[in-house]
């Protein structure tokens, strides 16, 4: 039952395997369509020939309908479509100019050798339009032949016992060409509609893969800077760059490892969620670059592949307005959450580690700083060391300076920003 169900799908899917591509796809529908018209035909015209009067032979017409459907079995079962549509085509050409000798000349056969043009016809869309030149020699030269024949021979031909009327030849002439003609103009109007159809199914997949490139573009640009993602996708080397001056924000959680302890996971993700995105959301706003979030911390950089001037001054507005949103917003903050924050400036390592679940970070003496600097900090306050400070001083207002121990750094001066000064404080 098996094998029988596999011939029936092979039937039914015109011996078409998944790993055929559109052109081969095509090919094989057009020639199965071509035979069902031929061995339809081949029947048909025997039926009508016997309506109007002349009585041939049978053994033509049910010879190739053997031909056909056998060698068409054959291929379903071996799926060799090289022989198989060399064999159709073979009988598309030399079965009509058979039929005609078998019933006498070009006259009394009713020009059925016009039959034999479906061969190079054929050739052109089942195998292609260069390897189409043998085929339609060969009708050429068949007849050519016939006419030959004809005009050498036709006197001494003995008379057929089946004579053909002048009407009933004529009007097999203009069927013969009319159904050729139809079965010409079907077979180029199947194959135009399957090419459209295939064009249009290429279209889809080319739009589903547009998106889904997109959606990797989204992600990979949610994970790294658009610079950095560009490099990765173009190379596979290494990227490590050299800043002389960045700044580095980290943003921690006062008590989280407390507050933590009475929540469910999903309490505790929900809540990160929600401040982070809201992070996320500032840091865009803002143009900064986000580097990663490290448990319950946030860091931010400045000044990496950017131009700007303004830089450090950007990351001064996030932190201010960070400290803001979790004392104002508490659908956002619902825990009543505070945060420290420090700055710190100067040059950093920056790039891409590892060849698997990759990320962007940075690394220097500048990013131990802004993370001590952190943790040494008031809740509610943002803390900046000295650089940070020089570069901010201008417009910013600061707390008096704080001299404080950092570990592995010892004594440091670090200052405690207020906030933005007014523009006429700014200009005076």
């Amino acid at each position: 039952m098996g094998a029988d169900q596999t011939f029936l799908d092979r039937l039914r899917n015109a011996g078409i395997s998944p790993g055929d591509d559109e052109e081969l796809r095509l090919q094989k529908s057009l020639l199965f369509f071509a035979t069902g018209l031929i061995s339809l035909a081949s029947m048909v015209w025997l039926l009508i020939y016997w309506q109007l009067g002349p009585r041939f032979s049978s053994n033509l017409p049910f010879a190739v309908q053997l031909l056909l459907v056998g060698n068409l079995l054959v291929y379903l079962k071996t799926l060799n479509f090289n022989a198989f549509r060399v064999l159709q085509l073979s009988l598309f050409l030399f079965t009509p100019f058979v039929a005609q000798w078998s019933i006498g000349s070009f006259i009394t056969a009713s020009g059925i050798s016009i039959w034999a043009l479906l061969a190079p016809i054929g050739a052109v869309l089942f195998i292609g339009p260069r390897q189409s030149g043998a085929w339609f020699f060969a009708y050429v030269f068949l007849t050519t032949l016939s006419g030959v024949f004809d005009f050498y021979l036709a006197d001494s031909l003995p008379l057929s016992g089946d004579k053909v009327s002048p009407q009933t030849a004529a009007f097999f002439f203009a069927l013969n060409f009319a159904a050729v003609s139809t079965i010409v103009y079907l077979l180029l109007r199947y194959s135009d509609t399957e090419k459209h159809q295939a064009q249009a199914r290429l279209q889809e997949a080319h739009r589903l893969l547009q998106v889904e490139q997109e959606r990797s573009e989204r992600l990979l640009l949610n994970v790294l800077p658009g610079p950095i993602a560009e490099r990765l996708k173009n190379s596979s080397q290494t990227i490590a760059d050299g800043f002389a001056e960045v700044s580095v924000m980290f943003a921690d959680i006062v008590n989280f490892t407390r507050v933590a302890e009475g929540l469910t996971p999903q309490q505790v993700f929900t809540m990160l969620n929600k401040i982070f995105s809201s992070f996320d959301e500032l840091a865009e706003s803002y143009g900064l670059e986000k580097i990663k979030t490290i448990g319950d911390a946030y860091m931010v950089a400045a000044g990496l592949n950017d131009a700007r001037s303004d830089c450090a001054e950007a990351l001064a507005d996030m932190a201010l307005e960070m400290c803001a949103l979790l004392h104002d917003d508490f659908s956002i903050n619902e825990m009543r959450l505070e945060l420290r924050i420090g700055i710190g400036t100067g040059p950093v390592v920056a790039g891409v580690v590892g060849k698997k679940k990759f990320i962007y970070d940075l690394w220097g003496d500048t990013v131990n700083i802004a993370s001590r600097v952190t943790s040494e900090g008031v809740p509610g306050m943002v803390q900046v060391d000295e650089r940070s400070y020089r570069r901010l001083r201008d417009r910013f207002d600061f707390r008096e300076p704080q001299t404080i121990y950092l570990k592995g750094k010892g004594n440091m001066v670090v200052h405690r920003l207020i906030g933005r000064r007014s523009a006429t404080t700014v200009d005076a």
